[in-house]
């Protein structure tokens, strides 16, 4: 009972943005759809305004720059010098890299086309056509959506899963800078293949280009520009101001993008509203799997609780922000594929919370180091 005093004591900690996320994702459903009905131009102009290769569309600069204030913010918190400290506990960050590449992007691919592909489709009719003109049923599309977050783990919103979970922090910043290198190569590999699987299109050199926009481009940027601050105004400043500062930007980033989105899909939405519902299911299902399955393999393995809970956190999250700008730049913004990648985030903070409490409450399965995390935690 403690325990969940003092996450919810910690949750203030959030930002308006980030502890009312799911309510600010649903009023940016409602705006978006409402924009696309009043001014249907305004989200095909900015969408319009984009870098050609060939006579086709291949990047937006509006939403390239909207995406790339979502990812900046979260590159440069990351502290790379920890991963050089990750072979003090190298077991718990194994546990993580195999779940996160080696058994979740497969899991979801799985479960996506169980629910999507069979058991919904009847309820998900039509087709659309896609940025490079090629014409896809959408049942794929949104399975597309589910494969981009499901190879895409988590490098933001986990810090603070494992923050209110009581979690050892050093593993999760640890798992975020590593996570945040994997992708650069993994991301790609992983992203054409099942997609390939998925039998849609996969045009190799966007999905580089993506990758090098989204990831690489802020991670660089993030990494140099903390050093720079850190040394010209201290830790304690980027930290305290610097860093407080950027994480609403990121938001509101992510917020507008949404809302651009979902004025391109609001009619699809009005006449299927059950939609998101069926895109929930699958991504409801494989969150809950990757957690129940990484917390129970670090139970067996005699994790320490500080480890085992955010191990599990990782695993469960995901990265939406590259999901959203890989499915955008591929398909783009008006794809099924992106509003996939959207329900990602809808579900995201209330899930995660409720994977908060699982944690605190079976802190006991830990016994081993229950005492000694206690103590320690009491002497702070």
């Amino acid at each position: 009972m403690a325990d969940e005093s003092s996450a919810v004591e910690r949750a203030k900690n959030l930002n308006v943005f980030e502890r009312y996320l799911t309510i600010w994702v649903v009023l940016c459903i409602i705006g978006g759809i409402l924009l696309g009905k009043l001014a249907p131009g305004v989200a095909e102009s900015l969408d319009g305004m984009a870098i050609y290769v060939d006579g086709a569309p291949v990047v937006s600069i509006p939403i390239a720059i909207a995406l790339f204030f979502m990812m900046y913010p979260i590159m440069v918190k990351i502290d790379f010098a920890e991963v050089v400290r990750a072979g003090k506990s190298p077991r718990p960050v194994l546990l993580t890299l195999i779940v996160n590449w080696g058994i979740k992007p497969f899991t979801m691919f799985a479960i996506a086309t169980f629910f999507l592909g069979f058991v919904f489709r009847g309820f998900i009719p039509g087709t659309e056509i896609l940025r490079d003109g090629s014409e896809v049923v959408l049942w794929r599309s949104y399975i597309s959506g589910t494969i981009l977050l499901g190879i895409a783990p988590c490098t933001a919103m986990v810090l603070m899963w494992g923050y209110l979970s009581r979690g050892n922090q050093g593993h999760t910043l640890v798992m975020v800078a590593i996570n945040s290198l994997t992708m650069l190569v993994l991301y790609g590999l992983l992203g054409r293949w099942l997609l390939g699987v998925n039998e849609m299109p996969v045009p190799w050199e966007t999905l580089l280009l993506s990758i090098g926009i989204y990831v690489a481009l802020p991670l660089i940027a993030g990494y140099f520009s903390r050093r720079w601050i850190i040394k010209a105004k201290g830790l304690e400043w980027f930290e305290a101001r610097f860093l407080h500062i950027l994480t609403p930007i990121a938001i509101i980033a992510l917020l507008g993008t949404l809302v651009l989105l979902f004025s391109f899909k609001g009619e699809t939405i009005l006449d299927n509203p059950l939609t998101i519902l069926w895109i929930a299911i699958p991504l409801f299902i494989q969150t809950w799997l990757i957690f129940g399955l990484t917390y129970g393999i670090a139970r067996l393995l005699k994790f320490r609780y500080e480890d085992a809970a955010p191990s599990a956190m990782i695993g469960a999250s995901n990265h939406f922000e590259v999901a959203i700008a890989t499915a955008t730049m591929l398909y783009g913004l008006g794809s099924g594929a992106a509003l996939a990648t959207v329900v990602g985030v809808l579900i995201e903070v209330p899930v995660m919370l409720m994977l908060v409490k699982v944690c605190l409450r079976t802190r006991g399965w830990f016994r081993e180091t229950e005492t000694a995390t206690t103590t320690a935690l009491d002497a702070v």
